[in-house]
């Protein structure tokens, strides 16, 4: 059993958004609606004349104290062994109680017109048949077949380092515990697994 976790070196990463593309093929995110799964917010950083673009990429934090979970009224929104973060589609009533929960912004509606454009350009292959709240699930599929999730096996600089932080052995482990990298908000209590390094 893991604890997976992502580390994002902000100072590796360029806005290519190849892990945007990478997941919206993998997952099926509606991107004709723009909405992503994570997505990277371009950010001006300092005063004039000291000031500087910033690349934040953002996905959903899979915090270990999650307040989306507390919200949802079903069950449909629960962490698995592996302390992964998931919607279960079927026990989803489309609330987005959890939504307004998440502190992170990480979540949307996949709708009723965004699952008949999935089967306008899917067909039958599609993995969202009926509306939903979204998220992003560290690709679950792809680790169930060793592979990593599609936005770290894309990226081109490396800015997306992900593992099990149980794993004292892993990269994402010592960046972790190295302090260089830390949380979004730690004051919010949530312990994300998703960590950043400053640019």
């Amino acid at each position: 059993m893991a604890r997976y976790g992502m580390v994002m070196d902000m100072r590796t990463c360029v806005g290519c958004q190849a892990c945007m593309a990478a997941c919206s093929t993998e997952n099926q995110t509606p991107f004709w609606s723009e909405k992503f799964r994570t997505h990277v917010e371009d950010k001006e950083q300092g005063v004039f004349p000291d000031v500087r673009r910033v690349q934040l990429p953002r996905l959903c934090m899979h915090c270990e104290n999650t307040p989306c979970l507390s919200a949802c009224p079903t069950g449909a929104t629960h962490m698995d062994k592996n302390g992964i973060v998931l919607v279960n589609y079927d026990r989803c009533i489309g609330c987005y109680a959890c939504c307004i929960a998440c502190p992170y912004d990480a979540r949307y509606a996949y709708d009723g017109k965004d699952v008949d454009k999935e089967r306008e350009l899917y067909g039958e292959n599609v993995s969202h048949e009926m509306p939903h709240v979204d998220k992003c699930t560290f690709c679950v599929q792809r680790l169930a077949e060793k592979l990593e999730p599609a936005c770290v096996a894309t990226c081109p600089t490396h800015t997306r380092i992900f593992g099990d932080l149980d794993d004292s052995k892993s990269e994402v482990h010592k960046l972790a515990r190295s302090g260089k990298a830390q949380p979004l908000n730690q004051g919010l209590g949530t312990s994300p697994k998703v960590f950043y390094i400053p640019s």
